[in-house]
């Protein structure tokens, strides 16, 4: 996985394809599917992002969304916006070789399918992977949705070149607006993912966890069924502190990840990546000035003291 580049006329030639068959970009799920599709099965899976002859350099992003009835619209938006996400990491030089995993997230006390999660991709096949997702639009009808089965395949069945190779974090973002369970299940784990834990583990420490090779962060965006919550903002704030970021417009949740890989990265400072929102069209900017100015300007790198030198060090410009 991860071999070829992102085109967009590809990505414009599927979308007028479909437009004129009235076919959906979620057939998998339209059709009526109610079971994951293998391409997404979490359970015995491991998904890697690694180095090759065409992305030497490989930056792993990982992008799992809510899917349960409050949150169901968001990977529709996300299909629709791919051009924007991808145009901005590539065309901008926001990120050496981009690979994108897309997965979803649901309750997995009630659900069907209540975890998916795809392969990292360089090129249109993260749009395949976003087109087999079953949006359930299920959910237990509380506060909670189980995020933290994400976390756990997120920290214990990813591999990547990026960590392994160069020390330096891969880029994690959920979005949602529901608490996660206080605990990791035993027999979720079991069940969805293959796994034997000896028993449940606090959803602190697998954060803990997922955090040391991931650069983790939740966006809360206006248009779920929780958004504005002080609740919901808290419990993901005591986890991952101003990682945790409301976002007032839905429509800016590409630019707002493509601008937080890009501070990352150190490629941009936030006023530069505005002004790059503004030159591409976007509406957003103001959205994303107001998200990510907690993170600060300039972010550091994110990296180890003991990763290896390999003369891929400092900026992207």
């Amino acid at each position: 996985m991860g071999s070829g580049y992102w085109s967009t006329d590809v990505y414009d030639a599927a979308d007028r394809y479909r437009r004129a068959t009235g076919k959906s970009a979620f057939s998998y799920s339209d059709s009526g599917a109610r079971t994951v599709h293998p391409a997404l099965d979490p359970r015995d899976a491991v998904r890697e992002s690694r180095d090759s002859a065409e992305h030497p350099q490989s930056t792993p992003i990982a992008v799992l969304f809510d899917v349960t009835g409050s949150m169901g619209h968001v990977p529709r938006v996300l299909q629709a916006k791919l051009p924007q996400l991808l145009g901005l990491l590539l065309r901008q030089g926001y990120a050496r070789d981009p690979q994108i995993m897309f997965g979803a997230i649901g309750d997995a006390t009630c659900d069907r399918v209540p975890l998916q999660i795809g392969q990292f991709e360089s090129d249109n096949r993260m749009d395949d992977d976003l087109g087999r997702i079953v949006l359930e639009g299920g959910g237990g009808g509380q506060l909670t949705e189980s995020y933290e089965l994400a976390l756990y395949f997120m920290a214990r069945h990813t591999v990547t070149d990026h960590w392994e190779k160069r020390r330096r974090r891969g880029y994690l973002f959920i979005i949602g607006d529901e608490l996660a369970y206080p605990r990791v299940k035993v027999r979720e784990v079991r069940r969805l993912i293959g796994d034997d834990l000896h028993e449940n583990m606090p959803v602190r420490q697998i954060v803990d966890e997922v955090t040391r090779r991931w650069d983790t962060y939740y966006l809360l965006p206006a248009g779920s069924a929780h958004a504005g919550s002080r609740k919901v903002l808290d419990f993901w704030r005591s986890l991952l502190g101003q990682h945790a970021v409301e976002l007032d417009d839905l429509d800016a949740v590409c630019e707002t990840i493509a601008l937080t890989v890009g501070l990352g990265e150190q490629a941009i400072d936030l006023d530069e990546g505005l002004h790059d929102l503004d030159r591409a069209g976007s509406t957003a900017a103001r959205t994303v000035s107001r998200a990510l100015a907690p993170l600060g300007g300039r972010r550091a790198v994110t990296a180890l003291p003991s990763a290896p030198s390999d003369g891929s060090g400092g900026t992207r410009r």
